[in-house]
């Protein structure tokens, strides 16, 4: 599964110049007065500018990496209904497991916010926790609903699981031919890492392959 980081907002916001001048300072490479920029407005409340800050902090642009004040701006923007903050902060906790016990349970929290606002990364990584058993009860079955979720919103790595599972899933009654479907629809949607499964299945089940 791969947590996938969500870009820069480029939106006006409410402050419509100054966020625009930062824009342009980011455009141009000069991460400093970017940031400063974007900070007074988040400072006044912003979430676009929230969002902005943490990615910057998350990025390193415009100051030092720092995480920690990454996490706090994105939380900032998630509790004022910005998904990609949520989907971003939910990613960061959930690298973090190894060193929070909660980690994954924020992580999940975060993901349904994201989920909620429409993103498709957040629900195949809902998926992954639940098909890992990670902070959650394993349940694959609620793992192959987000995954084709995700997949149905385009993401690739959802159509890539959904391959996956479809063929050698844990629990579930396995069909070749939509797992061929779904392993080549994530190879044609930009996932390389399928073409490995796809000749694994290949190998395994030929007549699925063959004429195709």
């Amino acid at each position: 599964m791969r947590k996938v980081c969500i870009g820069l907002f480029l939106a006006a916001s409410l402050w419509g110049g100054e966020f625009d001048n930062a824009m342009t300072a980011y455009k141009n490479g000069s991460y400093i007065e970017a940031l400063n920029g974007f900070y007074m407005l988040a400072k006044n409340g912003d979430a676009q500018a929230q969002f902005n800050v943490g990615l910057m902090y998350e990025k390193g642009q415009g100051a030092q990496p720092d995480v920690n004040k990454a996490m706090q701006w994105y939380e900032a923007a998630a509790k004022q209904g910005i998904g990609a903050a949520a989907y971003n902060l939910a990613r960061l906790y959930h690298v973090q497991a190894a060193k929070d016990p909660h980690a994954l349970e924020k992580a999940r929290y975060w993901y349904e916010k994201a989920a909620e606002s429409g993103i498709a990364q957040a629900y195949n990584n809902l998926g992954a926790l639940y098909l890992e058993g990670e902070g959650v009860k394993k349940d694959v079955n609620r793992a192959f609903s987000y995954f084709s979720k995700a997949s149905e919103m385009g993401d690739a790595n959802a159509k890539l699981n959904l391959g996956i599972l479809y063929a050698w899933g844990e629990g579930m009654t396995p069909d070749k031919l939509k797992a061929y479907e779904n392993l080549m629809a994530a190879l044609k949607a930009g996932n390389t890492n399928a073409q490995s499964y796809l000749d694994r299945l290949c190998k395994e089940s030929s007549w699925v392959c063959q004429g195709k």
